[in-house]
C-alpha cells in the first residue's frame, strides 16, 4: 500500500484503539472479595467496573474518537501535530492501564468504600480479601497500543496524505447562453409583477399613479408634446 493511502488505515485505526478504550472502560475489571465475606462464606463477589478502577480512560478514548474528526479534515501541519497528541493519548491509555494493574487493591478501594462505608487506603485494604482480574484491562491496552501505532503512522506518512476533496457549486446567475442583463431584467420584471399583485390585494390600482401623482417607480415620466 502506498505512503498516500495510509489515511484510511490510520484513521480506522484510531477508531477502533478509542473504542476499545471507552469500551473496556464501561465493563467489569475486577471481581472483588471482601475479608467479612470470605470468612463467613457469604456474599457474592463485588463486579468492579473500569469506570471505578481506571476513571481517566473515558475522557481518552473520547478525546481519541475526537481525532478522528480532525484527522480527516487537517492539513499537513495539524496533521502532524494529531500525529504527536495521538502517541502521547495512546501512552496515557497504556500509563492509566498499568497503574490500575500494578495495585488492584488500591483500584477497589472506592468499590470497597461503598460496599462497608469505610474509607481511606489502608483500612480499605484491610478489608480486602481477594482481588481477581478480567479481561477487560488487556483490551484497554490493546486500545493503548493501537492509539501508539496509528499516531506514528499519521507522523510518517500524514504529510503526504490526499487533500480532502471540497467541492461547491456556484449560485446559478443565468441559463446557459443567456445573457446577465437579460437575467437581472427578468428578475426585475418578475419582481415588479408581485409588487403589482401586492397593490391589487390591498385596493390600489397598479396602473395609476402613485399617491402623490407622481410617476410609479421604474416609469420614465413622458415629455410633454411642443
Amino acid at each position: 500500500m502506498s505512503v498516500s493511502r495510509m489515511k484510511l488505515p490510520a484513521v480506522i485505526t484510531t477508531i477502533v484503539g478509542a473504542g476499545l478504550a471507552l469500551l473496556a472502560w464501561s465493563q467489569t475489571w475486577f471481581d472483588l472479595e471482601l475479608a467479612d465475606a470470605a470468612a463467613h462464606g457469604a456474599g457474592d463477589a463485588i463486579a468492579v467496573p473500569g469506570s471505578v478502577a481506571s476513571p481517566a480512560l473515558a475522557a481518552l478514548g473520547l478525546a481519541g474518537l475526537a481525532l478522528v474528526a480532525a484527522l480527516a479534515i487537517a492539513g499537513p501541519v495539524i496533521r502532524i501535530i494529531l500525529g504527536v497528541l495521538e502517541v502521547v493519548l495512546g501512552g496515557c491509555v497504556l500509563l492509566a492501564t498499568w497503574l490500575t494493574l500494578g495495585d488492584p487493591v488500591a483500584a477497589v478501594s472506592p468499590a470497597v468504600t461503598d460496599a462497608t462505608g469505610v474509607s481511606g487506603s489502608e483500612p480499605t485494604a484491610e478489608l480486602v480479601a481477594s482481588v481477581d482480574q478480567t479481561l477487560w484491562p488487556v483490551a484497554a491496552i490493546i486500545g493503548g497500543i493501537l492509539l501508539v501505532a496509528a499516531g506514528i503512522v499519521v507522523l510518517v506518512t500524514g504529510t503526504r496524505w490526499p487533500a480532502s476533496s471540497r467541492r461547491y457549486r456556484a449560485a446559478r446567475l443565468a441559463d446557459a447562453g443567456e445573457p446577465v442583463s437579460a437575467a437581472v431584467s427578468g428578475r426585475a420584471a418578475s419582481d415588479r409583477a408581485i409588487d403589482d399583485w401586492d397593490e391589487l390585494s390591498r385596493g390600489d390600482d397598479p396602473t395609476g399613479d402613485g399617491p402623490t401623482g407622481e410617476p410609479r417607480d421604474g416609469e420614465a415620466q413622458a415629455e410633454p408634446n411642443r
